[in-house]
């Protein structure tokens, strides 16, 4: 037991003894990391800085509306009672003014058409001899052998052959107009955008068949608060975007003179552009799309899209400091133009900010600058 203690106090006596040389030799590290703090810390992302740049932005007012037909012709029934026997075109079609479209049965129409054009010919005939009855008459009415009475009698008889030709006429015309309508032929260049007719149904007069858009001409109907009116001008052009995310061109053809009192909107006609030929054209009509109207351009302090970030439904970039750490600004951003993005506030042209990879940085990381690509 003696030894035991003996070792136990021969410790106890060598602790603080060791504690200081320990202290001693570990002093010099501590007093080199106190004159180079930076050392000591790693970097969290080696980083490329960029300075805002000033440039010319476009002006734009976006908008929504429908596309629709400029403008759309009904393609109607002119007859009665007749059989619908030929279809010859179905929606999508594009038609030129005056080409057949449909046909119907015209067998009694032309029976009709007969029977009226020989009634005619007998109305001439009639004719013909009421006028010899009544150039006899004519010629024996000097010498007396016939009472004026007769003579009347003969004179009017030729005016009344020749009413009744002038009917008989008449009667055939218009069946020659009804065989006409027997064939429906279309009104104007365009492209079929409806078709209701039926093979074989019993067509009414007046009842609709086709629908075509003249000219297979579109625009676009935007709808616009009374206040954007007056950015609006005749001829102004347009970028209309379809839900496909493509892009037309078009240009402001008339504003509306009346504003809706129900919506308080108003609407402005935009023709599309450059789209006749084209079958495979991105806007249809009854598309409800978004649209641009340009406005012109003004200057604009602007930065990359990616040296922006959102936290907390709020814009920030992150400017490098002169000890190299980095430093959390709070931005207002504007209008964004391919890779660049309008900044209302927050940042000058002489801010240097962080170029790309803003999103793995926290407020005041150290971060190693990789190279400056410019503005």
């Amino acid at each position: 037991m003696s030894n035991v203690l003996v070792q136990i106090l021969l410790r106890l006596l060598l602790a603080p003894a060791c504690l200081a040389i320990a202290a001693t030799a570990a002093a010099p590290a501590r007093a080199a990391d106190s004159r180079n703090p930076a050392a000591a810390a790693r970097p969290a992302l080696t980083v490329t800085t960029v300075q805002p740049q000033r440039m010319d932005l476009p002006l734009r007012l976006a908008a929504n509306g429908s596309v629709a037909a400029w403008q759309e012709a009904i393609v109607g029934a002119q007859v009665n009672g007749l059989r619908l026997a030929e279809l010859r075109v179905n929606v999508g079609d594009r038609v030129k003014r005056g080409q057949l479209l449909a046909r119907f049965a015209d067998d009694t129409v032309r029976a009709e058409l007969a029977q009226q054009r020989a009634a005619v010919t007998e109305a001439q005939a009639a004719l013909a001899e009421a006028n010899a009855d009544a150039a006899r008459a004519k010629t024996l009415q000097s010498t007396g052998a016939m009472s004026a009475q007769q003579i009347s009698q003969y004179l009017t008889t030729a005016k009344a052959a020749a009413a009744r030709l002038e009917a008989a006429r008449a009667i055939a015309d218009g069946t020659q107009i009804r065989l006409r309508h027997t064939r429906v032929l279309a009104p104007d260049h365009g492209v079929i955008s409806a078709r209701t007719a039926t093979m074989g149904a019993v067509a009414q007069p007046g009842q609709e068949l086709f629908r075509l858009i003249r000219h297979n001409r579109l625009e676009w109907r935007a709808e616009l608060t009374a206040a954007e009116l007056d950015k609006i001008a005749i001829g102004q052009a347009v970028t209309v975007i379809t839900p496909g995310g493509r892009t037309v061109d078009g240009r402001v053809r008339m504003v509306a003179p009346t504003v809706d009192p129900q919506s308080r909107l108003a609407l402005v006609y935009v023709d599309l552009l450059d789209h006749k030929n084209d079958s495979l054209f991105p806007a249809k009509a009854g598309m409800y799309v978004k649209g641009e109207f340009a406005l012109g351009a003004s200057s604009a302090l602007t930065a990359p899209v990616q040296a922006v970030v959102m936290r907390d439904g709020f814009s920030y970039v992150f400017e490098v400091r002169a000890d190299q750490r980095v430093a959390r600004r709070k931005v207002t951003i504007g209008r964004r133009v391919a890779d660049r993005t309008e900044i209302l506030s927050g940042v000058t042209e002489a801010t240097r900010i962080v170029a790309a990879g803003a999103g793995f940085l926290n407020d005041g990381d150290l971060v190693a600058v990789g190279g400056t690509p410019g503005k």
